[in-house]
């Protein structure tokens, strides 16, 4: 397991693509350490974020996972924020499922969708920490493409 508590966003993201990228049967026998890394990653995806908002991320839990109780805590004071929550939440659902059944058939599938769950997390952190207000629509770039069209010069005819 990598050390996730010093990691960067692009650590994090090179990390999750090593992970989909990994043959099944490599997958699978890493599943438990696997399943771990995947919520720590989260947790790491989260911390950043605190970070960057100055504060100290908590150490507690909340449904007995800190990745909910770190999004919680994000949360505060950034209602857009909340536009991650079911991605937390998933994220811990691809961890029990794997936790829970190790030696399913489709336990490979399960430690990809949660790594891909993770990136998807860590993008819509990555643009949260570039634009203020992205998520006010889900993890739409509505901003960044505003951004980008109205940095461009207007056409004369």
């Amino acid at each position: 397991m990598a050390d996730v508590r010093t990691m960067s966003l692009d650590d994090v993201a090179a990390r999750l693509d090593g992970m989909v990228a990994m043959p099944d049967a490599a997958l699978a026998a890493a599943t438990p350490d696997l399943a771990d890394e995947l919520l720590a990653l989260g947790e790491t995806i989260l911390e950043v974020w605190l970070a960057a908002r100055g504060e100290t991320p908590t150490t507690c839990a909340v449904e007995g996972f800190r990745v909910l109780a770190l999004h919680r805590q994000g949360a505060r004071g950034d209602a857009s924020f909340n536009a991650c929550r079911e991605t937390c939440r998933e994220l811990v659902y691809h961890h029990n499922l794997v936790r829970l059944e190790p030696a399913h058939a489709d336990v490979a599938h399960r430690l990809r969708l949660g790594a891909m769950v993770a990136r998807h997390l860590m993008l819509f952190i990555g643009g949260k920490l570039e634009v203020a207000g992205l998520g006010e629509f889900c993890c739409a770039s509505r901003p960044l493409r505003q951004r980008e069209t109205s940095a461009q010069p207007a056409e004369t005819v």
